[in-house]
């Protein structure tokens, strides 16, 4: 069974957060996708929240603390991000853009993004459209169509005079799931084995 791994990077800021619940949603309609196309899944959730020390201190020492460090290398060998922001001054948190300023730029190339964003107002929805996926598409990721935007009026309303908050979530995961459905390109390759020497001449000589 081929295996898909998917990091969801939250951006909220409260404890709970409107940003996390809308993230953990759309990973959990995600995975059942990917489960029922017959996929392993492995989801990993990064709250920024917990590291916002470190991303400053990444700028100004360009040293990556262990944590951080840890998180940079799960994003750069996953196979997809769900990545969701609140919104502050039509744009995505300011936490948000400096984790991924903190990325190796070249690190997203090829991977499958789902976009979603949080905010007060339907008036903050079109940050999807005009800084998130900007943001992404300079990044050469590959994006599912469907963003999701949720506002206060979303949370336990099934109708909202448009489309249900459920439906879009469902709508944007098949769209993801069928890009990590695909071959990887952003995939990195696993690391070679590094074999003791002993074992290595072991093997030359059987070889003879």
């Amino acid at each position: 069974m081929e295996t898909r791994r998917i990091t969801v990077l939250s951006a909220g800021l409260g404890v709970p957060s409107s940003s996390r619940l809308l993230a953990d949603q759309l990973a959990a309609a995600a995975e059942h996708r990917l489960a029922d196309a017959g996929f392993e899944v492995k989801v990993e959730v990064v709250e920024l929240r917990d590291l916002a020390v470190d991303i400053a201190n990444n700028f100004v020492t360009g040293y990556a603390a262990p944590r951080l460090a840890d998180v940079i290398a799960g994003v750069e060998a996953t196979d997809g991000i769900i990545a969701v922001s609140p919104v502050f001054s039509a744009s995505y948190s300011g936490l948000f853009k400096s984790f991924i300023d903190v990325l190796d730029p070249k690190s997203l190339d090829g991977k499958a993004v789902l976009l979603g964003a949080t905010g007060g107002t339907d008036r903050h929805q079109m940050v999807l459209e005009y800084a998130m996926r900007p943001l992404f598409s300079y990044l050469r990721t590959r994006m599912a169509a469907t963003a999701v935007f949720a506002g206060p009026q979303d949370w336990g309303n099934t109708d909202d005079g448009g489309s249900p908050l459920s439906s879009r979530i469902d709508r944007a995961a098949a769209e993801f799931a069928a890009l990590l459905a695909e071959d990887q390109p952003g995939r990195k390759p696993a690391a070679l084995e590094s074999l003791p020497f002993a074992q290595l001449l072991a093997g030359i000589s059987g070889g003879r």
